[in-house]
């Protein structure tokens, strides 16, 4: 691995800080929408039903990605990190620039 450990836990750190950022942020969006039939019409509360929905979905994906940085920086804890989970062989440093959080190598990708 040519990628250093302090770097890779620096970056994989900014990275799960900004998605939870991220997650405050928007945390608004993904309140239940609230039956208001005298200043939202029937459009106005489908707009926002959806927004709500994109936003639980987007927070979704965030979580994922959050499970991924803990787990890769897990495996730096461990000195497994910058190899396969799958087949054991190293992971390209180019790799590992491009996202920090692979468990896997481009092969077993």
């Amino acid at each position: 691995m040519s990628i250093e450990p302090e770097t890779a836990r620096s970056r994989l750190l900014a990275l799960r800080e900004e998605l939870r950022d991220l997650s405050v942020a928007a945390r608004e969006d993904r309140q239940p929408v609230a039956l208001d039939q005298q200043s939202v019409g029937r459009l106005s509360r489908q707009d926002s039903l959806q927004v709500q929905a994109m936003a639980k979905a987007a927070e979704a994906r965030r979580a994922q990605e959050i499970r991924r940085i803990d787990a890769a920086l897990e495996r730096l804890e461990n000195d497994e990190y910058g190899w396969c989970v799958e087949c054991g062989e190293t992971i390209e440093a180019r790799r590992l620039e491009i996202d920090p959080a692979t468990p896997r190598c481009a092969g077993c990708a």
